[in-house]
């Protein structure tokens, strides 16, 4: 019973976070919200003791790379680019909807089938490790699917630095060429300047009389 509860719960966090990703209008939130979504979606693997893939991912996904992603966001300015982002999306809301409801309907039939005709669960040994099994499936019998699995993860990386690389005409580069072939005479620059000495004023002179 206590599992149970505790399970729709951790789905109604899960739901909530989600649903604000989506809708917050500040990244920071959105990406904040993104990482509570990943750790509660950790807790619920961690009840169905798929206790491996719920520390890959804290750790990879909440420890790293929305780590990153927030760091990114902060450091890009997304002031100059909010009007524009909502005026681009703004014709492709319809289509987006329409994918998203037939999404939504595809999730609730498998859904409803996996909940109306769930097997029966298999029993294992006590020394069962789901951890070695998991690496023989994707390192032994599946290698092929996980290179492809990291060659798109790479795409999707490339690609997110390619949108969101852009000139700036404010921005400093560092230029390592010019610096190795600078030369301190192209750089400093020797002045005679003659010496200087403290004139004294005809007022101080008349004090110094007095």
């Amino acid at each position: 019973m206590f599992t149970t509860l505790l399970f729709y719960l951790l789905a109604v966090v899960l739901v909530v976070a989600a649903f604000r990703v989506i809708t917050a209008s500040s990244p920071v939130t959105a990406v904040l919200h993104l990482i509570l979504a990943f750790f509660t979606a950790s807790m619920i693997w961690m009840l169905q003791q798929a206790e491996f893939l719920a520390l890959m991912l804290i750790l990879v996904y909440v420890g790293a790379v929305m780590v990153m992603f927030l760091f990114v966001v902060m450091m890009l300015d997304m002031r100059d680019y909010d009007n524009t982002i909502t005026q681009k999306l703004k014709p492709y809301v319809p289509l987006g909807i329409v994918i998203g409801l037939i999404m939504v309907l595809e999730m609730a039939v498998v859904l409803s089938r996996s909940w109306f005709e769930t097997p029966k669960a298999s029993e294992f040994p006590a020394d069962y490790d789901n951890t070695l099994e998991l690496g023989i499936l994707m390192y032994q019998q599946y290698p092929f699917a996980v290179q492809v699995g990291g060659v798109v993860l790479l795409v999707g990386m490339v690609s997110a630095i390619a949108l969101t690389l852009r000139k700036r005409e404010d921005a400093r580069y560092t230029r390592s060429g010019e610096q190795v072939r600078v030369r301190a005479q192209d750089r400093v620059r020797l002045v005679d300047i003659p010496s200087q000495s403290e004139k004294t004023t005809p007022s101080e002179n008349t004090k110094g009389d007095a």
